[in-house]
């Protein structure tokens, strides 16, 4: 039990520090809401669950050990940030304070979402390196691996559902124009630098 605590606050721990899956949380509750930010936080949650189960497969360990494979992951991976960033980059300013929500924009935020995580060859190092730790031997290994990623899906829906809440509050001080075009570039710009950082990577 207190391993499994331990696990609980190293989720929170990670699941806090800024990366582009935070980012995309921040920028969908500023610029749609938070149920359209919604969709996008599920599909962060499905790929980590979809990632943790790659991690453990023929495939989690090719990645790990092909610096081939790892290296077209990272750029692909890297490619698509900056896609990102640049699409946002270039959107236009909107009042912020009058989106409304698109009938088909939960399907393109989810999809975001679920891209953006499949495509961080990181988060396949950080399952194979972190949950071995936390395994008993002893016990039923199907159990606990899946008590431990739907533990890390929980974790990351929650903080991220309250990064949206936070950031939709914060919603009035940037309803303007003005103030939509500076989150489109501030996101965008941070996307574009996760992209390259990425790529720029060794490991």
């Amino acid at each position: 039990m207190e391993q499994y605590l331990l696990f609980v606050l190293m989720s929170v721990l990670v699941v806090l520090s800024p990366g582009p899956g935070v980012i995309l949380t921040l920028t969908n509750s500023l610029r749609y809401g938070v149920c359209e930010s919604i969709g996008g936080i599920a599909g962060i949650a499905l790929g980590t669950l979809i990632v943790a189960i790659i991690s453990v497969t023929g495939l989690g360990l090719i990645l790990a050990a092909s610096a081939l494979a790892f290296s077209i992951l990272k750029y692909a991976g890297a490619a698509y940030l900056i896609y990102l960033g640049i699409k946002m980059w270039r959107s236009k300013p909107d009042d912020l304070s009058r989106i409304a929500p698109r009938k088909q924009g939960k399907k393109i935020r989810f999809a975001e979402g679920l891209s953006t995580q499949l495509l961080n060859p990181k988060a396949i190092f950080f399952f194979l390196s972190v949950f071995p730790q936390f395994i008993d031997n002893t016990q039923n290994y199907q159990i606990q691996f899946f008590t431990l990623v739907l533990t890390y899906c929980a974790v990351l829906a929650l903080i991220h559902t309250l990064y949206a809440v936070l950031a939709s509050k914060a919603k009035m001080l940037f309803s303007s124009g003005k103030y939509s075009k500076a989150v489109n570039r501030t996101g965008g710009s941070v996307f574009i630098f996760f992209g390259i950082s990425l790529a720029a990577s060794k490991s």
